[in-house]
């Protein structure tokens, strides 16, 4: 197989010298933290990002492409429909074609248990104007014809998106430059520079940046930098396997979710192929501290989780990973440059039975890429999105539980603003980070 495209060898595309101070320092070059990164420079805002490894190697372009409003948290969908006008806005400004297609998401209603659940939800769709439809089952036929399976009807956006992440991050990023944003791969927040309570910057491997503010939005890796800081979040990694196809016949150009499989076209004329509901926790010391927070989502067990004993060497929660390190020396963060997880081949394997019997006419499914990520979940799998109030001067854009990357470009411009305390546009209550603390029930929401 083709290894996936962005790795710790790939070129370093953003090596510019860093600045001695700036308005905003960025921590993480995914999704979050470019676009926030875009917004800050677009507003005037003197914005260093800092990614330890490439920008996007990790979850910001292992996901599956969706960009989804359909199915989303209630508190999450103004953001989202927010963020799918600015895709359609941000694509034609980007240096390549990012494979950005309005083709529809479609989840499939299994059992009469989801057809209530759809229709439970489509009053969140009805105030926020969003197309969605429930669907009979000649419905589901019309848009799936030729497909063999038994199923009571659908949930389907038809203004809901697709794009290639791996492609799409990066064009965001060089336009963030293009924009003012000096970018730093290959290059470690080692820890954020604290005087006088509050932030002064940050320690980078190559050396200090005095900034007021600080976003820390690095995903996966989110935690282990805050609570070296005493800001602590219940935040968890979960492995999520993903293979693409050879190019087959077009079946679907929509996004399907079933309870077990997942797929999209590509716009290589291949598929994506994931596990709709199946991720891997590695239990280390984070997921013990956690586990009283995550009893809700384990209850409700929306990701299907399996458990594994214990997380490879230098992994954010692995238990050989320092909790405390000299920030004159090498850090957690460099010593991987881009989390590279070993797929689940063979329960990859098993979707691609499961398409198979869904398209017998099909020709075989061949893989020619497969890969894994690390998605950084919360308890109620929806982000944090708040200012720290220990710690004046940090802003925290982490925990986007598997869906930022379509809604990234809204988030961006949130966090952007809140940094900049100006109106967000949007309640944020939801997304508060005192929720852990301030004796909240657990709330995982009607998502889908």
């Amino acid at each position: 197989m083709t290894p996936f495209p962005i790795s710790e060898t790939s070129p370093i595309e953003h090596g510019s010298g860093l600045p001695d101070s700036a308005n905003v320092v960025v921590v993480g070059g995914g999704v979050t933290g470019v676009m926030t990164a875009y917004w800050l420079a677009r507003a005037g805002q003197r914005v260093v990002l800092a990614e330890k490894g490439r920008i996007a190697g990790e979850q910001s372009s292992r996901n599956w492409g969706w960009i989804r409003q359909q199915g989303r948290d209630p508190d999450e969908l103004p953001i989202m429909v927010e963020a799918n006008r600015h895709w359609r806005d941000l694509a034609p400004q980007l240096d390549r074609d990012i494979g950005l297609k309005q083709g529809g998401v479609l989840y499939l209603g299994e059992t009469e248990k989801d057809m209530a659940d759809f229709e439970g939800w489509m009053p969140h769709a009805q105030v926020h104007g969003v197309d969605t439809q429930v669907l009979s089952r000649a419905g589901l036929a019309d848009l799936l014809p030729g497909a063999r399976g038994v199923w009571h009807g659908g949930l389907y956006t038809p203004s809901d998106m697709r794009a290639e992440p791996w492609l799409a991050v990066p064009a965001l990023a060089r336009l963030a430059a293009k924009e003012g944003a000096v970018i730093a791969e290959n290059c470690a927040v080692r820890a954020i520079d604290v005087a006088a309570g509050r932030v002064a910057g940050v320690v980078t491997e190559a050396g200090r940046i005095k900034a007021p503010a600080v976003v820390v939005a690095g995903g996966a890796w989110s935690r282990l930098l805050l609570q070296a800081h005493g800001v602590q979040i219940p935040q968890l990694s979960v492995r999520a396997s993903v293979a693409a196809s050879d190019p087959l016949p077009l079946v679907a150009d929509c996004g399907v979710a079933g309870s077990k499989l997942a797929f999209r076209r590509r716009a290589d004329g291949g598929y994506t192929f994931a596990p709709s509901s199946f991720h891997e926790l590695f239990i280390g010391p984070d997921a013990f501290r956690s586990l009283p927070k995550f009893v809700t989502q384990l209850k409700g067990n929306p990701f299907g989780t399996s458990y594994r004993p214990a997380a490879p060497t230098g992994y954010p929660d692995a238990w050989g990973t320092p909790r405390r390190w000299d920030a004159d020396r090498s850090s957690p963060f460099e010593a991987i440059r881009v989390l590279n997880p070993k797929p689940n081949m063979g329960k990859l394997f098993q979707l691609r039975s499961l398409f198979a019997r869904m398209y017998p006419d099909l020709p075989p499914v061949r893989f020619h890429t497969a890969w894994a990520g690390m998605i950084d979940t919360m308890p109620d799998v929806v982000p944090v999105i708040d200012r720290a109030e220990s710690l004046p001067g940090l802003t925290i854009a982490t925990g986007m539980s598997g869906h930022g990357f379509g809604i990234g470009p809204g988030v961006g411009r949130v966090v952007a603003d809140l940094v900049q305390c100006n109106d967000p546009g949007h309640a944020l209550h939801r997304f508060r980070l005192s929720r852990f603390s301030d004796g909240s029930k657990i709330d995982l929401g009607p998502a889908l």
